[in-house]
């Protein structure tokens, strides 16, 4: 994302998984015992992880995201008749581990030379993102790792894109938000961020083009 796209931004804020992380790690170090059903897993599991967050926060009762995640593998696994539990329990473990997208380390590394404030802000537990930073090494580059935990419910509520302002004292408009999901990009706009949708998977785009920016990080 060059540089010169910030002009009066003084943060970036990043999804996580599907933004900084590959979401389709976890599966891909499964290859060997998956072997043909591994792209409709990652696809399966991947949709049901983000129906169960809507849900949830559209009920209101929460649950971590890990047991979201672990909830939404099992929906997978039963769909596609994998009933081996050293499988699930391989693919959970991989989930902390997820791999961070190449260029991911040098588009942060950029924006601290800058004199950005950096952060992600993202549905996972604190302790799946502790882990998945410790595993990129990319913890001294952020100034925040913010978890919905502390709000207690999923994007797109507004609480959680409030949590950044908060927690980084800035107003919105002085923030950019980065995140690979559409309707991501697009609450956060509506909320009053600079909303940048980095459409990593080639997704058309269902929300109106004047609201969010696009880029390739």
């Amino acid at each position: 994302m060059p540089l010169v796209h910030l002009a009066g931004i003084r943060a970036c804020v990043f999804d996580a998984y599907g933004t900084l992380f590959d979401y389709a790690s976890a599966t891909a170090g499964c290859r060997d015992v998956l072997g043909d059903k591994l792209d409709r897993l990652t696809t399966i599991w991947r949709d049901k992880q983000l129906q169960y967050t809507c849900l949830r926060t559209l009920a209101g009762h929460h649950a971590d995201f890990w047991q979201v995640t672990g909830d939404a593998l099992d929906f997978a696994l039963e769909t596609l008749e994998i009933e081996n539990p050293l499988v699930r329990e391989r693919l959970m473990r991989l989930y902390l581990r997820r791999e961070p997208f190449p260029e991911v380390r040098s588009t942060l590394e950029q924006l601290k030379a800058a004199g950005f404030k950096t952060a992600i802000l993202s549905n996972g537990s604190p302790a799946m993102l502790n882990a998945a930073v410790d595993h990129a090494g990319i913890g001294a580059l952020l100034d925040f790792v913010l978890s919905v935990e502390e709000v207690g419910v999923y994007r797109t509520h507004p609480k959680v894109y409030e949590l950044a302002v908060r927690r980084l004292g800035a107003d919105p408009t002085v923030i950019s938000f980065q995140s690979s999901n559409a309707w991501d990009a697009y609450a956060a706009s509506a909320f009053g961020m600079r909303a940048v949708w980095c459409n990593r998977y080639g997704q058309r785009n269902g929300c109106q083009e004047s609201q969010i920016g696009r880029c390739t990080l």
